[in-house]
This record gives structure tokens, C-alpha cells and sequence, in this order.
């Protein structure tokens, strides 16, 4: 509980206790995952998978804050896995190298799933799964300087979205951790037990001016 001291102030040593019971599953480690995996690896939570197929290039480091020069060649859930459990003794990682198919194919119970993938015909994968286990799960997507989050739990993603595959634009590496961040928030409360509104998008932009715009949608029940 002294690793824990800041949280425990928050909520108590009951909700800690809690936490340690709880597992989760990140699907894809770059980016948000990478970033979701410091966000939430250190919180608590007992169990963390970390799934990834693909290994880091160079032009991955910028925005992906697990890995640093050198890390090339290497599998990104390894990479974060390792991480988690350097910096927490209290949380268990393990790290798949697969991607997100043959990681469903295991069938490992976890309390929730969160979407740190980049495509969306990934996320309707995760969508349909999330749906056939009784699952919530944690979107989130990033572009340019933009991103969107949302906790889904009784619409569907795939009716929501139009599924096409589409190569993002450029991505301004802090809105990746913002992101991240607040799908780590969102986990967290459901994890803890507290309030969490569920099946609302958040789409954050900066517009022409510069300010940060928040705007939110309720997604259609499926």
C-alpha cells in the first residue's frame, strides 16, 4: 500500500485490493499502447496482457514512449510487458506476439479490453469479440492533432463507424499520450468501480484558432 499511497488516498485500501484482482488486455502496443501501458502499468491493476504482432522501426520511437533507439527489431508487447513489471513488482504482464485474432483464440478472461490498434477493421474485430463475450472495451484513435475515445458497452462500433481501411495523416506525438490518458481514465474508474459513462464519443480537435475543442455523441445502441 506505500507504492500505492497516492491512489490509496484517493479511494482506500479496499479499491487498491480490488484493483489487484482485476485483468485487462491492451490491444497493441505502439503509440497508445505504449503509452497506456505507463498510464495504467503502474496503477494496480493485477493482471495486464500486452498483444502486438509487430516490432519497432525508428519512425515509431517519436510517439510511442516505451521504446528508444536501439529498441529496433524488437516485439512491442515485450517491450511494454517488461516495463510494467520493472516499474510495478505488483502487476503482473505478459506479452503476446500476435495479433489481436490469435491473441481472441486463447480465450483469456479479462475485465476489459482497450483498443490501442490503428485501423479500424481491427477495432470491429475487437468490437465483434467484445460483444460475443460480454465485454466493455476502451476505443480510442488519434490523427494529426485530433483524437477520439469512447467506453463501449451496449452499442456496437461497427454500427456507429463506417469500417473502410484508410492510412492515417501525420501524428503529433502529445495527443497520442492525451489520448491515451484519458482512455486510462476511463478504465481505471470502471476498474475501481466507480462512475463511468458508458457508449459516449469524446472527439477532442484543435480548430483553426488553436483552441481545443471538446464535442461528445451518444453512439446508437446496437
Amino acid at each position: 500500500m506505500q507504492y500505492f499511497h497516492r491512489q490509496v488516498q484517493l479511494w482506500g485500501e479496499e479499491t487498491q485490493t480490488l484493483l489487484q484482482g482485476k485483468k485487462i488486455a491492451v490491444i497493441g502496443s505502439g503509440g497508445l499502447g505504449s503509452s497506456l501501458a505507463f498510464a495504467l502499468g503502474a496503477s494496480g491493476i493485477g493482471e495486464i496482457h500486452m498483444v502486438d504482432f509487430d516490432e519497432v522501426s525508428l519512425h515509431n520511437i517519436h510517439r510511442q514512449i516505451a521504446f528508444k533507439t536501439g529498441d529496433e527489431g524488437k516485439n512491442k508487447a515485450v517491450v511494454n510487458a517488461a516495463i510494467i513489471e520493472q516499474r510495478c513488482p505488483f502487476v503482473k504482464a505478459m506479452a503476446h506476439e500476435c495479433d489481436f485474432k490469435t491473441w481472441s483464440l486463447k480465450n483469456i478472461e479479462v475485465d476489459l479490453i482497450i483498443d490501442a490498434t490503428d485501423n479500424l477493421p481491427s477495432r470491429a474485430e475487437i468490437n465483434a469479440y467484445a460483444k460475443s463475450k460480454n465485454l466493455p472495451w476502451v476505443y480510442g484513435s488519434v490523427e494529426a492533432f485530433h483524437g477520439q475515445v469512447s467506453f463501449i458497452e451496449e452499442s456496437s462500433f461497427s454500427d456507429a463507424f463506417k469500417i473502410v481501411q484508410k492510412t492515417p495523416a501525420g501524428i503529433a506525438a502529445p495527443i497520442v499520450m492525451h489520448i491515451a490518458s484519458l482512455q486510462a481514465n476511463l478504465a481505471l474508474r470502471y476498474l475501481a468501480g466507480l462512475s463511468v459513462k458508458k457508449d459516449m464519443l469524446y472527439y477532442l480537435f484543435f480548430n483553426n484558432e488553436g483552441e481545443l475543442i471538446t464535442q461528445k455523441f451518444s453512439l446508437p445502441k446496437s
